[in-house]
């Protein structure tokens, strides 16, 4: 996603996306079928695992259940490897979800773009 820096300054910007903004397009577009993504971890299981506000995702109740094997197996350090697996997968999985969602913003951001062009060639035209 570092790319989009020098799409986004040096030249077209207005089809590169801001990735600190919402996605302008509804996310069912094209995907009728598509369901949307839910949080398994509830509001209160986050709040009684004390995690901090930039780690309440869709993968916190993996990382609950990484802080939960850390405390029940303190000396041993590498007894919780299977769930830091589980959630380092999660949040690679969740990564990729929103590089794919961010294409697909820069993708509809330039089909608009061109459809736009096409229609005042258009009309100049008539």
């Amino acid at each position: 996603m570092g790319a989009h820096l020098a799409r986004r300054y040096l030249w077209d910007a207005e089809v590169e996306p801001d990735p600190l903004r919402m996605p302008s397009f509804d996310p069912l577009y094209g995907f009728p079928e598509r369901k949307e993504r839910v949080m398994i971890a509830t509001q209160q299981q986050m709040n009684d695992a004390q995690l901090p506000v930039e780690q309440r995702d869709y993968c916190a109740h993996y990382l609950i259940k990484l802080m939960k094997c850390k405390r029940d197996k303190f000396p041993n350090i590498f007894g919780c490897k299977h769930e830091r697996h589980d959630w380092d997968y999660c949040e690679h999985q969740d990564y990729v979800m929103r590089m794919k969602e961010f294409e697909r913003e820069r993708r509809l951001l330039v089909r608009k773009k061109r459809i736009e062009e096409k229609r005042r060639a258009e009309a100049e035209a008539s």
